[in-house]
């Protein structure tokens, strides 16, 4: 949980400045209008809220979907169990992620208005809906990522922990993270 969340937060904020610019570029106003460089942490407030609970959420789903469905399945099916997991995961993280995004992106192309303003307004405008809108899209988008990522990270770990004889240790995790993403 903690984990999880704690990395989720670190990604997401050292990325930020970078999806911002990608938004802006890819904003029907065009690069200039949506904001160019100005209030490039603009929307940070709605990710630095949703990152802690979405990869936590992740994370939690991951492992209790791999731990119920590896007790008695064989070797040959542990990278189906990992698909499973993960895709599962990103279902139920997405369902904080989204209304983060959304959040995120209407601040970062109309970096005048504060994150909880465009928030009441696409409640009221929008209602629960709004916020969830492109989770079928997100989630089409997020798993097929996962289903390569995670069982190749789960095989990377199995792998370097077979060869020194001991399961890894976080710093190996996370480079074998780092090759699998």
């Amino acid at each position: 949980l903690k984990a999880g969340g704690v990395a989720g937060v670190c990604v997401d904020l050292i990325l930020f400045p970078l999806d911002t610019v990608k938004t802006r570029l890819q904003s029907p106003q065009g690069f200039r209008k949506a904001g160019g460089f100005r209030g490039i942490y603009a929307g940070v407030p709605s990710t630095a809220i949703g990152s802690f609970p979405n990869a936590a959420a992740f994370f939690i789903t991951y492992e209790n979907v791999k731990s119920v469905l590896h007790h008695g399945s064989t070797s040959y099916l542990t990278p189906a169990t990992h698909m499973v997991a993960a895709s599962l995961g990103e279902v139920v993280a997405c369902l904080i992620r989204v209304p983060s995004e959304v959040v995120k992106q209407r601040a970062q192309v109309s970096p005048s208005s504060s994150t909880l303003r465009i928030l009441s307004h696409t409640l009221y405008h929008e209602g629960i809906p709004g916020l969830y809108r492109g989770y079928k899209s997100t989630v089409l988008r997020e798993i097929p990522f996962s289903l390569v990522q995670f069982p190749l990270w789960e095989s990377l770990k199995d792998l370097w922990s077979w060869k020194q004889g001991h399961v890894v240790d976080s710093w190996q995790s996370a480079v074998c993270g780092a090759f699998a993403g």
